[in-house]
C-alpha cells in the first residue's frame, strides 16, 4: 500500500504527521512541494489549501489529523491479521494434504 505525504518545508503540521505515522509503524513516501511546483498546483486545483496532504489508496487529507492517522494504522493492522490468518489457513491445508499422504 503506498501512502504520500506532501509537504512544505519548515511546517509543523508536516513534521508532526510524518512522526505520527513513523510511531504507528506506517511506511510513506514524502513529497517535497516546494520542489514540486506542478504538484502543488494540482492538489490546490483539487482543493487542498494546507499541508500536509496525505493520500493513502483509500484516503485523502489534508492537515494534521491523527484521528484519520490511527484509523489508517488500525486499517493496517486488520488487513495484516487477515493476511496471517490465510497464510497460516494455507499452511494448516498444505499439512493437513502432506499429512494424507504419508
Amino acid at each position: 500500500m503506498t501512502i504520500t505525504v506532501f509537504t512544505k518545508p519548515q511546517c509543523q503540521q508536516c513534521e508532526a504527521t510524518k512522526r505520527r505515522l513513523r510511531d504507528r509503524g506506517i511506511t510513506f513516501e514524502t513529497v517535497d512541494l516546494s520542489e514540486n511546483p506542478a504538484t502543488l498546483k494540482q492538489l490546490v486545483q483539487a482543493g487542498y489549501r494546507q499541508a500536509p496532504v496525505v493520500i493513502t489508496p483509500d484516503a485523502a487529507w489534508s492537515g494534521y489529523r491523527p484521528d484519520l492517522i490511527d484509523q489508517l494504522a488500525g486499517a493496517l493492522a486488520t488487513a495484516d491479521t487477515a493476511t496471517d490468518t490465510n497464510a497460516n489457513a494455507d499452511t494448516q491445508s498444505a499439512l493437513a494434504t502432506d499429512g494424507n499422504r504419508a
